[in-house]
């Protein structure tokens, strides 16, 4: 069968008024709560899982997946105007994007984020239909020992993040890693690092770690500092929302290569969005002529990241619906509504049940268009909240914060770990270390541990195994320049830095 008979049987399947109206109730949701910060996709699915047992298997699907990728569009919002990541795949999105909304650029940041995410979508869709089964067989020849080094690779990168010391940045991502690593041990069961609190036995939570390091750190830092009249009300009109030509000259290509990334971290399982975005920045930053624009208000440092994500959004579909492995909790619940079914995932999806593979994928350009309605004409809407004063402003920010972290969980422990976690991010800006690396080495850590482990236990303790195998050894390689490039850039910097503060002969005489 074509792909032009596939393309017509899922527009059939999607286009009934039955799925239309989930989609249109996922995304909604979707959008909802990746606005509101704290909640989280996982959460909302969780809740929302047990209607599916009374749904057909397509519509069901229909519905948790707009779930899935709305929250991407309505996570930046939270990202830009408070500096709390409505999801942690959009917690890089504050780097630049809160910047942007105290120059009073809040409503441009969050029209062409809204573009970035329909990009990037586009693209993951559009990939997806094309190399479904090509993608699927290539990561399936991924192993332990080429996941470790891409994990190396993500790691080394994030220590170029951020400005300033690449110390300090490579000291957050130790940090992330030692954070990651308390729990039970993956292999024994033993518990690490918990210190005798049952709590910790489960480790540490990805939620409460982000919201405490951006969103409690951002509102003890600000709320000595920020006044109603520090915003301009012009800002939040809807001629603000206008990107300037220099502006949409800066996205395309950033665009472009944050899609590419985030195809391409979608489609192997474990890493997924929030990987894809990290990655996504760092490649920006080492590629931008000016990286010190970075971190304050860069319109690059925005759109590639929400492009990746967007993207790894759909094509981590792929090794779901196709493998039948779930990249992350929530396609697990994806399996979950399948296998309720009686469906089976697996490479036989596609040819025993068309309707459905393609029926999903045909809502995906349904669902993406819905939310460019959905988002654009609420930026007002959403840019108006930073004319709320402060001080009624953050007492809600604080409360949407908790409920979210306790909602999760139940776990009242949870909300002490997002107030330390927010004292820490405080005190990490007073001695400017940078946030964004300790979030990526606390999702990268335990990931590069449990395949290290594996590796060695399939080559018998053969450190071999990761230059033996030529995509490891490629990435290993990368790997490799990477570090030789970020030494060669920060001595040139150092030594263009002295020569700058060098006294001029000529002016000293």
């Amino acid at each position: 069968m074509d792909i032009f008979s596939n393309i017509a049987i899922g527009l059939e399947t999607a286009l009934s008024w039955n799925n239309l109206f989930y989609c249109f109730l996922g995304v909604f949701l979707g959008t909802l709560v990746g606005v509101i910060p704290g909640i989280g996709v996982l959460s909302a699915i969780s809740m929302l899982f047990p209607i599916t047992f009374y749904l057909d298997p397509t519509t069901a699907l229909i519905m948790l997946a707009g779930i899935w990728y709305g929250t991407s569009y309505g996570g930046n919002t939270a990202s830009i105007l408070l500096n709390i990541p409505g999801t942690p795949a959009n917690a890089v999105t504050c780097l630049d994007g809160y910047p942007m909304a105290r120059q009073g650029r809040g409503g441009v940041a969050l029209l062409m984020t809204t573009v970035a995410s329909f990009t990037g979508s586009t693209i993951g869709i559009l990939l997806l239909m094309l190399f479904a089964p090509t993608i699927a067989k290539y990561a399936l020849s991924f192993g332990s020992a080429e996941y470790f080094a891409l994990m190396v690779l993500g790691l080394v990168a994030a220590s170029t993040i951020s400005d300033g010391s690449a110390v300090k940045g490579l000291a957050m991502v130790v940090l992330g890693i030692m954070f990651g690593t308390v729990g039970a041990d993956i292999y024994t069961g033993t518990p690490r690092f918990s210190f005798g609190v049952l709590e910790l036995t489960d480790a540490i939570s990805l939620i409460a770690l982000a919201m405490g390091i951006f969103g409690v750190a951002e509102v003890i830092a600000s709320v000595r500092n920020v006044h109603p009249g520090d915003i301009d009300r012009e800002s939040v009109t809807f001629r603000a929302m206008k990107p300037t030509k220099d502006d949409m000259r800066r996205s395309w290509f950033p665009m472009l290569r944050g899609s590419s990334i985030g195809a391409f971290f979608g489609t192997l399982p474990g890493t997924g969005p929030s990987v894809a975005a990290f990655m996504a920045y760092a490649m920006e930053k080492r590629v931008a002529r000016e990286p010190k624009r970075f971190g304050k208000g860069a319109i690059e440092g925005i759109m590639a990241p929400e492009s990746a994500n967007n993207s790894a959004d759909q094509t981590s579909f792929i090794p779901t619906l196709s493998l039948g492995i779930p990249g992350s909790p929530t396609m697990a619940l994806m399996l979950g509504a399948l296998m309720i079914h009686g469906i089976a995932p697996g490479p036989s999806l596609m040819t025993d049940q068309p309707s459905l593979f393609w029926g999903l994928i045909m809502s995906f350009w349904i669902g993406n268009v819905l939310l460019v309605i959905l988002n654009v004409p609420l930026i007002g809407v959403w840019v108006r909240l930073l004319m709320i004063p402060y001080h009624l402003l953050f007492p809600a920010v604080l409360m949407f914060i908790c409920i979210g972290t306790y909602s999760v969980n139940n776990s009242s422990f949870e909300v002490w770990l997002v107030v330390f976690f927010g004292f820490l991010g405080y005190s990490m800006r007073i001695f400017d270390f940078p946030a964004a690396p300790l979030l990526l080495g606390f999702v990268l850590g335990p990931m590069m541990e449990e395949h290290f482990r594996r590796a060695m236990l399939l080559s018998r303790g053969n450190f071999s195994t990761f230059i033996d195998r030529p995509i490891s050894a490629v990435v290993m390689a990368l790997t490799a320049m990477l570090l030789v490039w970020g030494v060669w850039s920060a001595l040139k910097q150092r030594k263009r830095s002295r020569a700058n503060l060098a006294p001029d002969p000529a002016g000293a005489s």
